[in-house]
This record gives C-alpha cells, structure tokens and sequence, in this order.
C-alpha cells in the first residue's frame, strides 16, 4: 500500500510541472507577460460555437522566433498606449481535424448569423475559410488586433475576428476611414518585424523564415 501511495504521489507531483513544449517553441507570457490574449477556440465565442479539440487553458505558445519578434512589436506599442492581442497562434492539428469535422455536418449552423451570414457552409472549404491543413500547427502563425491600454478596448478593425466573408479582406474598402487605418496600423507594424500577411484575413500573419515550414505538430495547448 505504502508503495502504491508514493508511486501516486510521484504521478501527481509530476503533473504539476505542466507541459513539456517541443524544442523551439515557448509560452508567449515567459518572453512577454504583457501581451494580451483571448483564445477564442478555448470558448464558446468562435464561429462553431462551442470549444475546440486541443484547447486546454489559456496560454499562447508559439515558436521561439515568434515569440521574440512579438515581443518586439510588443515594445513599440506600449509607447504608444498600445498592446497586441492574440486570438490564436500556435494551433494543434487535432484542433484543424476538429474544424474539418464539423464544416462537414452542413446542418451544424449555430453560429452563421455572427461569423458567417453571406456564405454557405456548403462552400467553406471551396471558399479556403477550411482547409485540413493550417499553418498555425507548425507554430509560427498568428490571429491578432491591437488594443488601446487606456480603454481597454480594441481597435475596430471594420469586421470581427473569424468573419468568413469579403469584409475581412485587408484592403476591403466599404469600412470607415478610422477602420482602415486601424487595419493598417496593424499590417505595417507587423510587416516591419518580419511577418507576412494574409490575403483573406486582416489579422492572420505568419512569421516570415518560420523554423519549422513543413512540420505540423500536434502537442495539446495546456500550461
């Protein structure tokens, strides 16, 4: 009894240690504990409503280049009253499968009216809003806005995180002249340190010279 005791014990103890990331990646908050962050596919707040396969707790992990580059970007902004927010980086490929799934049930439209009202679920993966494979799985990938430190509050960005639809093209033009700066603003800090932007998404950037282009990983995102 007294061995079977310690031999749990030793299970518990080492659970405490949390997760051991593969070389070359980090949590965010070890190289930058001022970037804010709200993983979306952690909560029911996303465009299936409900959380994703993968999704443990509420930390950012993404490469070590990554992590770096933001915190520079990160410096930049702060003198300016301003901060990064992450909605996704590094993103496992269960969390991918899980998106597949469900874009394949075409009766599964809880959240269309919010995140995809104009398009046809039919159609996502003809459209490339799903694909079965994504580049935030090989860790240098990330969804963002920025925030006003004042306030709170982020910037309007003209359409929200995750909108499937033309208006979240970068240079979509029906939006108000502050949206537009705002999405600039944006585009040229993260154009500077080294990350290239996405065509269909506003907040969808991806470190340029990422270290692991051709690998997608699959490790849980938990602390």
């Amino acid at each position: 009894m007294k061995n079977l005791i310690f031999f749990l014990t030793c299970i518990v103890s080492l659970s405490n240690f949390g997760q051991k990331l593969p070389k070359g990646f980090v949590y965010l908050s070890e190289i930058d504990g001022t970037i804010k962050s709200e993983l979306r596919y952690l909560s029911n707040n996303n465009f299936i409503g409900k959380p994703i396969d993968g999704y443990h707790n509420d930390c950012v992990i993404v490469t070590k280049e990554t992590a770096d580059a933001l915190h520079k970007i990160q410096t930049t902004l702060t003198k300016k009253g301003l901060s990064l927010k992450i909605f996704d980086a590094y993103r496992p490929q269960q969390a991918v499968n899980h998106f597949v799934k469900w874009a394949r049930v075409l009766n599964d439209t809880l959240m269309k009216r919010t995140y995809y009202p104009e398009v046809p679920k039919s159609t996502l993966f003809k459209r490339g809003y799903i694909a079965s494979k994504s580049g935030h799985t090989r860790g240098s990938t990330v969804d963002l806005t920025i925030v006003n430190l004042k306030t709170g509050k982020e910037l309007d960005m003209g359409s929200p995180f995750d909108f499937f639809g033309i208006e979240s093209h970068p240079f979509y033009k029906k939006i108000e002249k502050n949206q537009k700066e705002n999405r600039m603003q944006l585009r040229t800090i993260m154009l500077a340190y080294g990350f290239k932007p996405y065509d269909n998404e506003w907040w969808h950037f991806t470190l340029r010279n990422e270290p692991f282009p051709k690998t997608y990983f699959n490790f849980p995102i938990k602390s």
